[in-house]
């Protein structure tokens, strides 16, 4: 006869949802501010793809501010962790490749200030032709002195870009055969 009762939910209180109808705004956001090619690679509901299309059309800060209300809106109804998570990788392939760029810019400076450092990198990647790379490094040292333009810095920053790239490239490949 005496029903036992059920526990009553807490309900949420203001700020909490106000908090979290803020974090999916600012989710959005990012959705709004990625580049273009990044935002094709997301997957999204089609609405929500269309509103962020939208936002990214207008340029009046009322209608944007709106905008980005709606999406919001739309995004209270979805599970935000995916999309948090795509958002997340496409910005650890971007620091990533940014970290890639330094390393090769570093070795770069290493290389036009001291005559050595080819011994080290030639270990490092013993697939470079050293001449060809003593050669570069002779010819933009000349351009800085001379005040010209950096022809040969740029021709050796691609090359050894190129060479760190195979490298990490053949890593790769070797991390995905142990994994079969």
């Amino acid at each position: 006869m005496n029903e036992p009762e059920a526990p009553l939910a807490v309900p949420v209180s203001k700020t909490r949802r106000k908090r979290q109808m803020e974090d999916l705004q600012e989710l959005g956001e990012a959705l709004v501010k990625l580049p273009q090619s990044q935002f094709e690679q997301i997957v999204l509901p089609e609405d929500l793809r269309a509103a962020v299309a939208d936002c990214r059309r207008f340029t009046k800060h009322e209608a944007r501010r709106r905008q980005m209300q709606f999406i919001g809106r739309l995004m209270r109804g979805l599970d935000a962790a995916p999309i948090r998570v795509q958002i997340e990788a496409l910005r650890g392939q971007n620091a990533h490749a940014t970290a890639r760029l330094h390393r090769v810019e570093r070795w770069r400076e290493r290389l036009l200030a001291d005559d050595a450092a080819v011994t080290e990198l030639l270990r490092e990647l013993p697939g470079l032709d050293s001449t060809h790379l003593r050669q570069l490094m002779r010819s933009a040292r000349q351009e800085a002195a001379l005040g010209k333009p950096p022809r040969a810095s740029r021709e050796l920053f691609r090359v050894l870009r190129a060479a760190f790239e195979g490298v990490e490239g053949a890593d790769d490949a070797e991390k995905a055969q142990g994994r079969m």
